[in-house]
């Protein structure tokens, strides 16, 4: 039978992975996270597979420190932090697990829009204050019936979004590269276009160097001051800064986020503003959206253990290509 190597995990904190993996192969670590300087020198030569997160990546560094690398899986539906051409240059394959978290996704982004637009956190403080019998509630403006919700990105995320949305009453347009032949929805060519549309913004988009920033002080001004942001794909794709000034200043009125540039740490302003709904990346946390994440990635270990193409191969990534 041919050596498949070992698989190195590369982070830590979840005994359930552990134990599947090492029911399927010899396993490595875990280390706390994708570093070569954390390698010794068995690891380096024994991995073949690496597991990891999507935002955990394997940089360019850590690809060169083992020289038998094959794949790269990624527990998650992301892939960003992954050095794609590193991987490809090693000739190693990067699986991941497309539109397994989509619905806890989808139902948290609506709980933050929601969150948003009713004050529901401002509610919760109001009355755990004792404020309530001293003084007038806070009014908490439009519902959601009848608002215009742009999503930026209809992928699985994005198109169940805009199923829970239409139940709430909401008028549907998104924005990708391209438009789906599928989708009952009303296109955009363009993410300004967009938002000139939209009083509410859902941004379910892939992360990437493309997408980097792509949220900017003009997306932001086009939305107005009535409109409201829900992030739950990756803190890379606003610019964080003007988000901050946005609401701030008044020219946004609230935003729910999942996601932060620099998580864990979420900066003091962001943290500091009434108007903003935050969960520390919780969205895709559902019980059963992470046994379905670790089904998935199991499903592609084996196949590659069994000398299979793995069925979730991240675009530009697999056998034979370099």
């Amino acid at each position: 039978m041919t050596d498949r190597g070992k698989i190195l995990l590369a982070f830590t904190g979840r005994p359930d992975v552990e134990a599947r993996l090492a029911a399927l192969a010899p396993l490595l670590g875990p280390i706390a996270r994708p570093d070569p300087d954390l390698l010794d020198a068995a690891t380096r030569a024994e991995t073949t597979v690496v597991v990891t997160t999507g935002s955990a990546g394997a940089a360019a560094g850590f690809i060169a420190a083992l020289p038998r690398l094959a794949l790269i899986a990624c527990l998650g539906s992301g892939f960003e932090g992954v050095d794609m051409a590193a991987a490809r240059a090693r000739g190693a394959m990067v699986t991941f697990s497309p539109g397994a978290n989509a619905s806890s996704v989808a139902d948290h982004a609506m709980g933050l829009l929601i969150a948003s637009v009713r004050k529901v956190a401002e509610g919760d403080r109001f009355v755990r204050a004792g404020h309530w019998p001293k003084g007038r509630r806070p009014m908490t403006g439009r519902g959601l019936a009848g608002r215009r919700l742009g999503i930026f990105g209809l992928g699985a995320i994005g198109e169940k979004v805009a199923t829970r949305a239409r139940a709430f009453d909401m008028e549907i347009a998104y924005h990708n590269r391209a438009p789906r032949a599928d989708a009952p929805w009303l296109y955009f060519d363009t993410l300004r276009g967009l938002a000139e549309y939209s009083d509410a913004l859902v941004i379910s988009c892939r992360a990437g160097e493309n997408t980097r920033g792509l949220v900017d002080a003009g997306i932001l001004a086009a939305l107005g001051s009535d409109a409201h942001v829900v992030n739950i794909a990756r803190g890379s794709v606003i610019d964080e800064a003007a988000l901050v000034e946005a609401l701030q200043s008044g020219r946004l009125a609230g935003a729910g986020l999942d996601v932060f540039e620099g998580e864990p740490h979420v900066g003091e302003a962001l943290r500091a503003l009434p108007n903003v709904v935050l969960t520390p990346h919780l969205a895709g946390t559902a019980s059963e959206a992470r046994a379905a994440m670790l089904d998935m990635m199991m499903d592609n270990l084996a196949a590659y253990f069994d000398g299979r193409a793995p069925a979730n191969l991240a675009s530009g990534t697999g056998p034979g290509e370099s």
